[in-house]
Order: C-alpha cells, then sequence, then structure tokens
C-alpha cells in the first residue's frame, strides 16, 4: 500500500499518562501529505532523483509529510484518500492507465492538489482533461542555456520571494496547447536566448482551479543544479503550498 495516511494512525499504548499524550496527538492538526510520482515512459531526466530529494527535504523542513513512487499502482482511491496534492516531478508519456487516470481527477474534483514540474508537461498527450490540469503541453526545446525570466505576478506563494527579473539557467520549453484559463506566473523573455518558437508572452510556471482543486505548473527543473537553488527551491515550496492548500488563493 502506498498510502500517506498510513503514517498519520495513532497508537494507543496503554492508558493514564499515555492515554493523556494520545490525546493531545489526536487532537493535534496531520501534517499534509504530498504524493510525488516520476513515472517515465518517454525519456528519463537524469535530475529525477536529486528532484524527489529535494521535495522531501522541502516536506521535512516545512512540516509536510513525502511519499514517492515511480509505481502507477498508487493511482486508487484508497491510496490517493491519503494525499493533499501529487507532483509530478518530470514524468514522461502515457503514466496511467484509463483506471488511474479516473481516479487522479476524482482526486482533483475532491479539492486535491496538483504540480507538474518540468516535463508533468510532456506527458499524457491523448487525455484532454490532463492537458487541462497541467495547462499546457511540450513542443520542443532548444540546448540548456542561461535565459531572463519576467515575474509577473510577485503575490503568490511560488513567486513573492523574487524580484521582477530572474535570470537562470535551464532547458526552456517551448509550449502548444496552453489553456486559456491558467493564471500567468512567470514568462521567458524569447530575447534572451536563442531557438524559442512559442512567441512572446511565453508562459514558463502559473497556476489555476481546475474542477475543484487546485494546479501548479513549473517548467523549470530539467537540470539536477536547479535542486541546489534557494530560489528555485522556494518557487517549488510556494507551488506544494498552493496546491495543498496551505497558501490557496
Amino acid at each position: 500500500m502506498i498510502r500517506c495516511n498510513v503514517l498519520r494512525t495513532p497508537v494507543l499504548l496503554g492508558l493514564g499518562a499515555s492515554f493523556v499524550a494520545f490525546a493531545l496527538s489526536a487532537s493535534a492538526p496531520e501534517p499534509a501529505c504530498v504524493l510525488v510520482f516520476s513515472k517515465a515512459v518517454g525519456f528519463r531526466h537524469g535530475s529525477i532523483e536529486v528532484g524527489v530529494a529535494a521535495v522531501e527535504a522541502l516536506g521535512s523542513a516545512n512540516g509536510f509529510e513525502v511519499v514517492a513512487t515511480e509505481d502507477a499502482v498508487a493511482f486508487t482511491e484508497e491510496n490517493l484518500s491519503g494525499f493533499d496534492a501529487v507532483v509530478f516531478l518530470s514524468t514522461t508519456g502515457d503514466v496511467l492507465d484509463d483506471a488511474q487516470q479516473v481516479e487522479l481527477e476524482r482526486f482533483i474534483q475532491a479539492g486535491g492538489g496538483f504540480v507538474g514540474v518540468h516535463a508533468a508537461s510532456d506527458t499524457e498527450f491523448d487525455w484532454p482533461w490532463y492537458g487541462r490540469l497541467v495547462g499546457a503541453y511540450f513542443q520542443s526545446h532548444p540546448r540548456i542555456q542561461a535565459a531572463r525570466l519576467q515575474v509577473v505576478d510577485r503575490t503568490h506563494p511560488a513567486t513573492e520571494h523574487l524580484g521582477d527579473t530572474w535570470e537562470r539557467t535551464d532547458e526552456w520549453y517551448d509550449l502548444r496547447s496552453i489553456s486559456p484559463d491558467i493564471d500567468v506566473l512567470i514568462t521567458l523573455d524569447e530575447s534572451s536566448y536563442e531557438g524559442a518558437t512559442t512567441g512572446n508572452p511565453h508562459p514558463i510556471a502559473w497556476s489555476h482551479e481546475v474542477d475543484g482543486g487546485r494546479a501548479f505548473y513549473t517548467g523549470l527543473g530539467h537540470t539536477a543544479e536547479s535542486y541546489a537553488e534557494p530560489d528555485f527551491l522556494a518557487h517549488l515550496l510556494g507551488g506544494i503550498e498552493y496546491a495543498i492548500g496551505a497558501s490557496a488563493r
């Protein structure tokens, strides 16, 4: 079983003082639980392992629990009931079967959160609902290079630590099928790097509400070095907090 709520179950060992301790722990707020899913059917990113470790470290430092898996068996009603948000960390290809797709839809419709990182937009091209959830699909990318980002919304937990511009090196996705319903947080300045084809404005990070749930996507995070950058980690943390509802807008 892959369920974060297994970690939440208290055990009553006795009466008296131990019962008081149990009662206090049972009444305390439960920590949020996040499922990190990194199954790759297509290209597998070499940064997945460091990315998973980074999310686990963010959870330890910020009070939420993390369960990581590449096994789609996690996508059942019983398992997902133990989580507040699901992170698709550089997934690629068709990662869920039809029944598992239904369970993810139900999870979001019940108020769950979704975080897509980088190649999450290179996933499930034949599932229109997922296209709405992630907010856009991957089209292509030029070589890894430095670029200038424009932060267009600094009120969101994923961007409030940033200035108006942000310069960094990564693999910059060109996108297609961009949803008109996304709330864009960051755009790419296509004049600052070579090979862009999306056209300005070029969204690269956004959030939005979908069918009763919350979704956040960032195109950043291809390189392993990303997961050691304080600004990127704060960006990712803010997206996770938005998705789990800790900073819902």
